[in-house]
């Protein structure tokens, strides 16, 4: 599971326990600027992921690391679909972020708030 904070200007995600073995990552610091919108999206889940590299994805099980998709690179951390969360990014590494919170509402609400 996903931490998500904000931090002055930045989102900052931290991954708990395990997630950050499966992920290969512990945190992620994405400054506002670059953030999109944020979305709960419980549906994600099946969409295709494309290429594992590096990462974890054992299906109905886990989906962690970065995942390569028509030439975009996306960050997953999600084994309970229902509490997925996307947020967009322009101009990173990563165009999206599929993160596993609490309250999927509750995180978008403070992401979008931010972003205002």
């Amino acid at each position: 599971m996903a931490l998500v904070r904000i931090d002055g200007d930045d989102l900052v995600v931290v991954l708990e326990g395990l997630d950050k073995l499966w992920a290969f990552k512990s945190s992620l610091t994405i400054p506002l600027a670059n953030v999109r919108g944020a979305t709960a999206d419980p549906g994600i889940a099946t969409d295709p992921k494309g290429i594992r590299a590096p990462g974890t994805h054992l299906p109905g099980v886990i989906t962690a690391g970065t995942f390569h998709q028509d030439g975009d690179k996306i960050f997953w951390d999600v084994k309970d679909p229902s509490k997925a969360l996307v947020v967009e990014l322009a101009n990173e590494q990563y165009i999206r972020l599929v993160l596993q919170v609490d309250d999927p509402r509750a995180t978008v609400a403070l992401i979008e708030n931010a972003l205002a």
